[in-house]
């Protein structure tokens, strides 16, 4: 009889600063993972970089959140702060479309770090696997973390 080997893979850093587990995120939509599962980072950098090879599949009018399809089948949720889709796009610059492809460590946004806390937000930024019934395990990273460094091991099913 033949097994199906599970397929390991990995999401990486969006940016330079620091992980912080979803639980200790002030957002319950994100602590108690409604939405996903993951980390969030709390960005020491403007470059908002693609943590996946895939592609774009809703990049919010906002420009506050990305959606994208990886090559492997996952749905990865980018949010840029916490309640930031109130600035209506200020503070925000999107370099991606819905439907453009993306490589790991591609320049998907910029954001204005000082703006965004001058007005009162948060940046703590989830980065979330939404269609869990694709996977089996999630591993996450803790502590200071470089762009383009792993932070998620997953199994898929």
């Amino acid at each position: 009889m033949f097994w199906k080997k599970k397929k390991v893979g990995s999401i990486f850093s969006i940016c330079d600063g620091q992980i912080i587990r979803l639980s200790e995120v002030s957002d319950p939509v994100f602590s108690e993972k409604i939405l996903g599962d993951g980390v969030a980072i709390f960005p020491e950098s403007q470059e908002i970089l693609s943590p996946v090879d895939g592609k774009i599949i809703q990049v919010f009018d906002t420009k506050h959140a990305y959606s994208i399809l990886s090559d492997d089948g996952l749905e990865i949720l980018v949010h840029i702060g916490l309640n930031t889709v109130e600035l209506k796009g200020e503070g925000f610059k999107s370099f991606v479309n819905n439907g453009d492809m993306v490589k790991i460590g591609q320049k998907i946004a910029e954001i204005n770090i000082e703006y965004i806390e001058s007005m009162g937000y948060q940046l703590y930024t989830p980065v979330l696997i939404t269609n869990l019934d694709k996977i089996d395990k999630i591993d996450a990273k803790e502590g200071k973390i470089k762009k383009g460094e792993e932070i998620i091991r997953y199994i898929k099913k």
